[in-house]
Protein backbone atom coordinates (compact mmCIF):
# COMPACT_ATOMS: atom_id res chain seq x y z
CA UNK A 1 0.00 0.00 0.00
CA UNK A 2 1.13 3.35 -0.95
CA UNK A 3 1.90 5.37 1.52
CA UNK A 4 0.05 8.69 1.52
CA UNK A 5 1.94 12.51 1.64
CA UNK A 6 1.37 15.00 4.40
CA UNK A 7 2.27 18.52 4.29
CA UNK A 8 3.96 20.70 6.90
CA UNK A 9 0.96 20.92 9.12
CA UNK A 10 0.14 17.02 9.33
CA UNK A 11 -2.94 17.18 7.02
CA UNK A 12 -2.97 15.11 3.35
CA UNK A 13 -1.68 16.69 0.91
CA UNK A 14 -3.98 17.01 -1.94
CA UNK A 15 -2.50 16.90 -5.65
CA UNK A 16 -3.95 19.41 -8.22
CA UNK A 17 -3.92 18.06 -11.53
CA UNK A 18 -2.33 20.32 -13.72
CA UNK A 19 -4.22 20.57 -17.22
CA UNK A 20 -1.92 22.85 -19.10
CA UNK A 21 0.43 19.83 -19.53
CA UNK A 22 -2.17 18.04 -21.97
CA UNK A 23 -2.22 21.48 -23.95
CA UNK A 24 0.53 19.88 -26.63
CA UNK A 25 -1.33 16.53 -27.48
CA UNK A 26 -4.71 17.78 -26.98
CA UNK A 27 -4.09 20.92 -29.64
CA UNK A 28 -2.32 18.53 -31.73
CA UNK A 29 -5.08 15.61 -31.44
CA UNK A 30 -8.47 17.97 -31.35
CA UNK A 31 -7.40 20.71 -33.95
CA UNK A 32 -6.36 17.67 -36.19
CA UNK A 33 -9.44 15.97 -35.58
CA UNK A 34 -11.17 19.63 -36.31
CA UNK A 35 -9.33 20.56 -39.11
CA UNK A 36 -9.76 17.12 -40.93
CA UNK A 37 -13.67 17.12 -40.18
CA UNK A 38 -14.19 20.25 -41.74
CA UNK A 39 -11.63 20.77 -44.47
CA UNK A 40 -12.83 17.80 -45.98
CA UNK A 41 -16.30 18.23 -45.13
CA UNK A 42 -16.13 21.91 -46.93
CA UNK A 43 -13.93 20.17 -49.70
CA UNK A 44 -16.59 17.74 -50.35
CA UNK A 45 -19.92 20.39 -49.86
CA UNK A 46 -17.77 23.07 -52.49
CA UNK A 47 -17.15 20.24 -55.29
CA UNK A 48 -20.61 19.00 -54.38
CA UNK A 49 -22.13 22.38 -55.73
CA UNK A 50 -21.40 21.70 -59.41
CA UNK A 51 -20.83 18.14 -59.77
CA UNK A 52 -23.48 16.42 -57.78
CA UNK A 53 -22.17 12.71 -58.43
CA UNK A 54 -21.24 10.63 -55.57
CA UNK A 55 -17.99 9.19 -57.29
CA UNK A 56 -16.30 13.12 -57.51
CA UNK A 57 -17.95 14.08 -53.95
CA UNK A 58 -15.86 10.66 -52.64
CA UNK A 59 -12.61 11.02 -54.54
CA UNK A 60 -12.51 14.86 -53.68
CA UNK A 61 -12.81 13.89 -49.99
CA UNK A 62 -10.12 11.12 -50.04
CA UNK A 63 -7.76 13.48 -51.90
CA UNK A 64 -8.40 15.97 -49.42
CA UNK A 65 -7.78 13.39 -46.35
CA UNK A 66 -4.44 12.33 -47.51
CA UNK A 67 -2.95 15.63 -48.60
CA UNK A 68 -4.31 16.97 -45.33
CA UNK A 69 -3.20 14.46 -42.85
CA UNK A 70 0.55 14.96 -44.66
CA UNK A 71 0.23 18.89 -44.46
CA UNK A 72 -0.61 18.62 -40.79
CA UNK A 73 2.17 15.77 -39.87
CA UNK A 74 5.02 17.89 -41.88
CA UNK A 75 3.74 21.43 -40.27
CA UNK A 76 3.40 19.74 -36.83
CA UNK A 77 7.03 17.85 -37.38
CA UNK A 78 8.64 21.24 -38.29
CA UNK A 79 6.79 23.54 -35.46
CA UNK A 80 7.78 20.76 -32.57
CA UNK A 81 11.50 19.90 -34.02
CA UNK A 82 11.43 23.96 -34.36
CA UNK A 83 10.68 24.56 -30.68
CA UNK A 84 12.75 21.21 -29.51
CA UNK A 85 15.93 22.97 -30.95
CA UNK A 86 15.24 26.16 -29.06
CA UNK A 87 14.88 24.21 -25.95
CA UNK A 88 18.26 22.77 -26.30
CA UNK A 89 19.92 25.59 -27.50
CA UNK A 90 18.94 27.60 -24.54
CA UNK A 91 19.88 25.00 -22.10
CA UNK A 92 23.37 24.60 -23.96
CA UNK A 93 23.59 28.62 -23.82
CA UNK A 94 23.00 28.64 -19.68
CA UNK A 95 25.21 25.81 -18.97
CA UNK A 96 23.04 23.08 -18.02
CA UNK A 97 23.87 20.55 -20.41
CA UNK A 98 27.76 20.86 -19.28
CA UNK A 99 26.84 19.42 -15.51
CA UNK A 100 24.85 16.70 -16.51
CA UNK A 101 25.34 13.03 -17.01
CA UNK A 102 23.84 10.83 -19.91
CA UNK A 103 21.15 9.72 -18.16
CA UNK A 104 19.86 12.89 -16.66
CA UNK A 105 20.79 14.63 -20.24
CA UNK A 106 18.53 11.82 -21.55
CA UNK A 107 15.40 12.63 -19.04
CA UNK A 108 15.64 16.16 -20.03
CA UNK A 109 15.18 15.56 -23.44
CA UNK A 110 12.43 13.61 -22.58
CA UNK A 111 10.47 16.32 -20.76
CA UNK A 112 11.03 18.18 -24.04
CA UNK A 113 7.54 18.30 -26.85
CA UNK A 114 8.17 14.83 -28.80
CA UNK A 115 7.83 16.37 -33.23
CA UNK A 116 7.11 12.61 -34.16
CA UNK A 117 4.65 11.68 -31.35
CA UNK A 118 3.11 15.56 -32.24
CA UNK A 119 3.01 14.77 -35.92
CA UNK A 120 1.33 11.23 -35.71
CA UNK A 121 -1.08 12.40 -33.16
CA UNK A 122 -1.95 15.44 -35.97
CA UNK A 123 -2.15 13.17 -38.90
CA UNK A 124 -4.40 10.64 -37.23
CA UNK A 125 -6.62 12.83 -35.62
CA UNK A 126 -7.02 14.65 -39.35
CA UNK A 127 -7.71 11.23 -40.98
CA UNK A 128 -10.55 10.05 -38.09
CA UNK A 129 -12.02 13.69 -39.28
CA UNK A 130 -12.16 13.04 -42.46
CA UNK A 131 -13.47 10.12 -42.44
CA UNK A 132 -16.75 11.03 -40.72
CA UNK A 133 -17.98 12.98 -43.91
CA UNK A 134 -16.94 10.68 -46.21
CA UNK A 135 -18.24 7.68 -44.84
CA UNK A 136 -21.19 10.01 -44.46
CA UNK A 137 -21.68 10.44 -48.37
CA UNK A 138 -20.24 6.81 -49.55
CA UNK A 139 -23.31 5.04 -49.66
CA UNK A 140 -25.98 7.65 -49.99
CA UNK A 141 -26.87 8.31 -54.04
CA UNK A 142 -29.57 10.91 -53.71
CA UNK A 143 -27.93 14.40 -53.94
CA UNK A 144 -30.22 16.64 -51.99
CA UNK A 145 -30.06 13.28 -49.14
CA UNK A 146 -26.16 13.35 -49.50
CA UNK A 147 -25.78 16.88 -48.72
CA UNK A 148 -28.21 16.38 -45.79
CA UNK A 149 -26.41 13.51 -44.22
CA UNK A 150 -23.35 15.29 -44.55
CA UNK A 151 -24.22 18.45 -43.24
CA UNK A 152 -25.85 16.75 -39.70
CA UNK A 153 -22.74 13.90 -39.63
CA UNK A 154 -20.72 16.56 -39.77
CA UNK A 155 -23.04 18.87 -37.28
CA UNK A 156 -23.00 15.81 -34.87
CA UNK A 157 -18.96 15.32 -34.97
CA UNK A 158 -18.18 19.29 -34.41
CA UNK A 159 -20.51 19.34 -31.29
CA UNK A 160 -18.57 16.30 -29.83
CA UNK A 161 -14.95 17.56 -30.73
CA UNK A 162 -16.17 20.46 -29.19
CA UNK A 163 -17.10 19.25 -26.15
CA UNK A 164 -14.28 16.95 -25.94
CA UNK A 165 -11.94 19.51 -26.02
CA UNK A 166 -13.29 21.45 -23.43
CA UNK A 167 -13.59 18.23 -20.77
CA UNK A 168 -10.29 17.22 -21.03
CA UNK A 169 -8.95 20.89 -20.46
CA UNK A 170 -11.32 21.78 -17.95
CA UNK A 171 -13.05 24.57 -19.91
CA UNK A 172 -16.71 25.13 -20.54
CA UNK A 173 -18.22 22.57 -22.56
CA UNK A 174 -21.35 24.24 -24.11
CA UNK A 175 -19.56 27.13 -25.24
CA UNK A 176 -16.89 25.07 -26.76
CA UNK A 177 -19.08 22.92 -28.70
CA UNK A 178 -21.37 26.11 -30.24
CA UNK A 179 -17.84 28.02 -30.93
CA UNK A 180 -16.97 24.57 -33.54
CA UNK A 181 -20.75 23.64 -34.12
CA UNK A 182 -21.32 27.71 -35.65
CA UNK A 183 -17.63 27.87 -37.43
CA UNK A 184 -17.69 24.72 -38.65
CA UNK A 185 -21.31 25.71 -40.60
CA UNK A 186 -20.10 29.23 -41.49
CA UNK A 187 -16.80 27.38 -43.54
CA UNK A 188 -18.97 24.83 -45.62
CA UNK A 189 -21.25 27.53 -45.90
CA UNK A 190 -18.89 29.85 -47.66
CA UNK A 191 -16.72 27.21 -49.40
CA UNK A 192 -20.48 26.27 -50.84
CA UNK A 193 -21.60 29.57 -52.06
CA UNK A 194 -18.44 30.47 -53.63
CA UNK A 195 -17.82 27.44 -55.32
CA UNK A 196 -21.14 27.69 -57.09
CA UNK A 197 -21.20 30.94 -57.70
CA UNK A 198 -17.76 30.39 -59.41
CA UNK A 199 -19.21 27.42 -61.19
CA UNK A 200 -22.05 29.29 -62.44
CA UNK A 201 -19.43 31.85 -63.87
CA UNK A 202 -18.48 29.03 -66.32
CA UNK A 203 -14.57 30.00 -65.70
Amino acid sequence: MAAKAFDVEGQPEIKVFDYAKRAQWLRAAVLGANDGLLSTASLMMGVGAVKKDVKTMILIGIAGLVAGACSMAIGELVSVYSQYDIEMSQMKREGRTENMGAKELEAEKEKLPNPWQAAGASALAFSVGALVPLLGAAFVKDYGVRVGVVIGVVSFALLGFGWLGAVLGKAPALKASLRVLLGGWLAMALTFGLTKLVGSTGL
